[in-house]
């Protein structure tokens, strides 16, 4: 599958990209996880204060630490930034119930200025998501032409906002 990650930098060393998985470790010791893709390949992210996270219960309750609702298992996508060898999570998102939702799609056309991507659908729909600031950082022009992808993406205010694009 086609990966979207264009190297967007945040500072000299650090590299933003993202991996949508699951979950197949958590040490709570050095607060990781391992995140393991459909095509097998594992990823270790540290998860520090400033993560944030969308889709889980702790989003509601008000919990600052994202990472005690990561659990073996999860689908999830986690953005992070890389600095040397090591990742860190800036954002988790929670596939499924209660988080982001997936859809394969097809990219029509897509509007860097207003941040925004029309797709057509499987059911041959045209639908338009706006991109989250991280999403339109992450996926850059590569999106263009990008042809099927897979868009993980939350629904606000009546309007689709994707997060991720694999």
């Amino acid at each position: 599958m086609l990966s979207l990650f264009a190297g967007a930098a945040f500072a000299a060393d650090d590299v933003a990209s993202a991996v949508a998985g699951k979950v197949k470790a958590v040490d709570n010791g050095t607060k990781t996880v391992v995140v393991k893709t459909s095509e097998g390949t594992e990823h270790t992210v540290h998860f520090v204060k400033r993560t944030v996270e969308h889709g889980a219960d702790a989003t509601s309750r008000g919990r600052k630490d994202a990472f005690q609702d990561v659990k073996e298992g999860d689908s999830v996508v986690i953005h992070y930034t890389v600095k040397g060898t090591e990742k860190t999570a800036e954002e988790v998102d929670h596939v499924g119930k209660g988080g982001v939702k997936m859809s394969e799609v097809a990219i029509k056309s897509v509007d860097q200025g207003a941040e925004s991507v029309t797709v057509k659908t499987a059911e041959g729909g045209e639908e338009t998501f706006h991109m989250a600031d991280r999403a339109a950082r992450e996926s850059g022009k590569g999106l263009e032409k990008a042809g099927k992808v897979t868009v993980y993406y939350s629904e606000e205010a009546g309007k689709k906002i994707a997060h991720f694009f694999k």
